[in-house]
């Protein structure tokens, strides 16, 4: 008994030598190793990577939509209106006389006008 023997039964590498079909499926030896990484490859992508591109599309398309006197919802949960956009910060006002500067990224939302009139 050698290490190899641990490893792979004797009686298999024997099998497999004597004309058996070779292990990996339906296509052969070599290709059918890969049809199940390329399956879930594929699947990967419908289900995480392309939404996930498209949601960043939409967030791109809005940001540059953005002007003064939108009313705007940042990932921090601030609401308030635009006064001033830069190439990089924006300016939104979130009370009276009191502005703040955030990142573009950082807008999470544009809110339907009279929004926070009502609030």
């Amino acid at each position: 008994m050698n290490l190899l023997d641990l490893l792979i039964s004797p009686a298999y590498a024997q099998g497999a030598a004597g004309g058996a079909p070779a292990p990996g499926g339906f296509l052969g030896g070599g290709l059918g190793g890969l049809v199940l990484p390329l399956v879930l490859i594929a699947v990967m992508y419908f289900l995480i990577f392309r939404p996930q591109m498209k949601r960043a599309k939409e967030h791109r398309g809005m940001l540059e939509k953005l002007s003064k006197g939108d009313e705007v919802l940042t990932n921090g949960g601030i609401a308030g209106t635009v006064t001033d956009i830069g190439e990089n910060f924006i300016t939104v006002e979130i009370a009276a006389n009191v502005r703040i500067r955030v990142q573009k990224g950082a807008i999470a939302n544009v809110l339907p006008k009279g929004t926070l009139k009502s609030a």
